[in-house]
């Protein structure tokens, strides 16, 4: 695990409790690594599947291109972190054992909590829950059909290198104090999509094969967001929230608070709330 995560973790924990001078600060110690399989296959006859990935402290690692629903493998070496597998009808959850948050300890800088796992051809729901992770997701050609991202402070990259080839009726993804990269999101192939920060710095690039109309709503505390659109795509994005500083790289036509790049095709339509920061729009 990169130590990056673990010191924003222990550091602010550490700062939580300075107050009490006296106060003994215990530690998760590592143990032996394990590791576990997994090896899922989707229930019979299932049109689509449920898939919960609850995950504290750690790294995660998801790609497409699994033979099963899920596959690949969790090393882990604090034994509490052991992950269980349920299923319930046409869900599958994986769940991390106590985390420092429930568990009362600050991360051993040996500590590994390392999920590598792999999405086959069966259309999914994904749902991710994490706490403060790094995460790789290359979600280009996994049949999605609804996508949820929850995590806390992360460091966080997820690509659309190529078209879902499912029908997305919804993305959501909500994150405090992080770093989000999103690339390829007119990949995604959604109806509607939102945005929810905190404090961080965010970047939404929507390149790719946009199939039809498709709405964002993207809202933000005091960040670093830039919207980035192809050239020639035909984008509108509104600013709201009392932000009056938007910069722009590339063609736009401006009118009040609305930016236009003017182009062709299917229409991309942003909405963005931000009461202050900075706001970067692109289109190249």
């Amino acid at each position: 695990m990169q130590r990056s995560i673990l010191a924003v973790v222990a550091a602010l924990a550490a700062a939580s409790l300075a107050c009490s001078v006296n106060l003994n600060i215990p530690r998760l110690q590592a143990g032996p690594q394990q590791t576990l399989t997994v090896a899922e296959t989707a229930p019979a006859g299932a049109d689509v599947v449920d898939v919960n990935l609850n995950l504290g402290l750690g790294t995660l690692d998801l790609s497409g291109g699994g033979s099963d629903l899920l596959a690949g493998e969790i090393r882990y070496n604090v034994a509490d972190w052991k992950p269980k597998i349920t299923h319930h009808g046409d869900s599958l959850t994986i769940t991390q054992g106590d985390s420092p948050n429930t568990h009362g300890g600050l991360p051993d800088d040996n500590v590994v909590n390392a999920w590598t796992l792999r999405l086959g051809a069966q259309p999914v729901n994904l749902t991710v829950n994490a706490g403060a992770y790094e995460a790789h997701l290359a979600l280009g050609g996994v049949p999605l059909r609804g996508l949820e991202i929850n995590d806390g402070a992360a460091e966080t990259t997820v690509s659309f290198d190529t078209l879902n080839p499912e029908h997305m009726g919804q993305l959501v993804y909500a994150t405090g104090a992080s770093s989000v990269i999103l690339t390829g999101l007119a990949n995604a192939n959604f109806d509607e999509m939102s945005f929810d920060g905190g404090a961080g710095d965010y970047d939404l690039d929507f390149s790719g094969d946009l199939q039809r109309d498709a709405t964002v709503k993207v809202t933000v505390g005091l960040s670093s967001l830039r919207l980035r659109v192809p050239a020639g795509a035909n984008a509108r994005v509104t600013v709201d929230g009392g932000l009056n500083d938007v910069n722009t790289q590339g063609s736009w036509n401006q009118n009040g608070d609305t930016y236009e790049t003017g182009g062709s095709g299917p229409l991309l339509t942003i909405e963005v709330d931000m009461g202050a920061g900075s706001l970067t729009l692109v289109s190249q």
